[in-house]
């Protein structure tokens, strides 16, 4: 039986200048994006699209979101497997062309997580999971293009 699961948040268009979109440039790509009882996220267009650089967009949001998944599956299978994880560490690219057209998409993510576990023993085996989470993560099995992996693991021995 699977069970169906609603999100909801609001945004709000905080860039009119008081021209409103009359021109391309004459209004700002600001916004904020809420969601019930959490901060708020104050969101742009990325800088290449005349957007405001000290906050987030929705690329770097969509990278975050697949990075996160991921690992909250690993961290969920390792549990499951015995594997204790000390730290989790991701450093996450993703890959965007524009298209003739004026728009884009991705081309694809790489993920490359750097992970401590308390048994060197059991690296191998935590090595794995990472293909069985990528297997599982929602976000990652919603969206039309590869999602990498680089994971590099040591235990707490090596890393001192």
């Amino acid at each position: 039986m699977s069970k169906e699961h609603i999100y909801n948040l609001t945004l709000d268009w905080t860039g009119n200048k008081g021209l409103g979109t009359k021109g391309y440039r004459s209004y700002e790509r600001s916004h904020i994006i809420q969601i019930n009882g959490k901060p708020d996220i104050l969101a742009s267009s990325d800088p290449s699209f005349l957007g405001d650089p000290t906050k987030h967009n929705p690329e770097e949001l969509l990278l975050s979101s697949l990075s996160s998944c991921h690992m909250l599956w690993y961290l969920h299978l390792c549990s499951d497997e015995g594997i204790i994880v000390l730290e989790y560490h991701d450093s996450a690219t993703g890959k965007m062309t524009e298209t003739e057209h004026g728009g884009g998409k991705f081309l694809s993510v790489t993920l490359s997580p750097n992970v401590i576990i308390e048994d060197d023993s059991l690296i191998e085996k935590a090595n794995i999971l990472h293909k069985k989470a990528n297997e599982l993560c929602f976000i990652a099995n919603s969206v039309n293009f590869p999602v990498h992996h680089k994971p590099m693991c040591t235990s707490k021995n090596e890393s001192k």
